[in-house]
């Protein structure tokens, strides 16, 4: 096999511990996942307040599919704990195979740890900051729109098979819902009359 392999291996193991995700453990954790379902429904608001009725079931949908991904988060993800024994096993299966796979450090660096509070912080200024590029005047449907949403509905729509795979349903059902809301913004973006 060639030596890059293992990399390879472990770069899929990293994408479906990405695409699985793992359950909040504190009050502070939670703000990351929640704040863009608070993002999507106040701007939802503000569009149906100006007449943009597709507009705000876009944003609606998405924040409704968030939200049921963060509750699925917190009910049928694992831990974070139980998610590092899984990728240490899915690790010792690829070396009982003979790929070599890098061996994982047993301690964190001080700047590798995960501050909850700044992550908080973090996730609360992109919602402040989400709601105004959110409710700014709509632009019709440019190449810079598409590339504006297309990460995130490339990454819910992974999410939907390996949600069914693993057999989780609220994080397949939502995923579902923000691509179905990321395609309906774009549906209404094509839609706007020239300005």
């Amino acid at each position: 096999m060639a030596p890059d392999d293992g990399m390879a291996q472990l770069r899929r193991l990293a994408l479906l511990r990405v695409l699985d995700g793992t359950r909040p453990s504190g009050a502070l954790e939670w703000v990351s996942p929640v704040a863009p379902a608070v993002t999507q429904a106040v701007v939802g608001a503000g569009h149906w307040r100006a007449g943009r009725r597709q507009r705000a079931l876009a944003a609606w949908a998405t924040a409704a599919g968030i939200g049921l991904v963060a509750w699925g988060l917190g009910a049928e993800a694992p831990t974070r704990a139980e998610a590092d024994k899984n990728m240490e096993r899915q690790k010792a299966l690829l070396r009982q195979r003979g790929v070599q796979v890098p061996a994982t450090a047993t301690q964190t660096r001080p700047g590798q740890r995960s501050l909850p509070a700044l992550d908080a912080l973090a996730s609360s200024v992109r919602m402040v900051f989400g709601v105004r590029s959110g409710l700014r005047r709509p632009r019709r449907l440019t190449v810079l729109a598409i590339i504006n949403e297309a990460p995130m509905a490339v990454f819910y729509a992974l999410r939907v098979p390996r949600a069914v795979q693993r057999r989780k349903p609220r994080i397949a059902v939502g995923s579902a819902l923000v691509v179905a809301g990321s395609l309906a913004r774009l549906r209404a973006a094509s839609a706007e009359p020239l300005r």
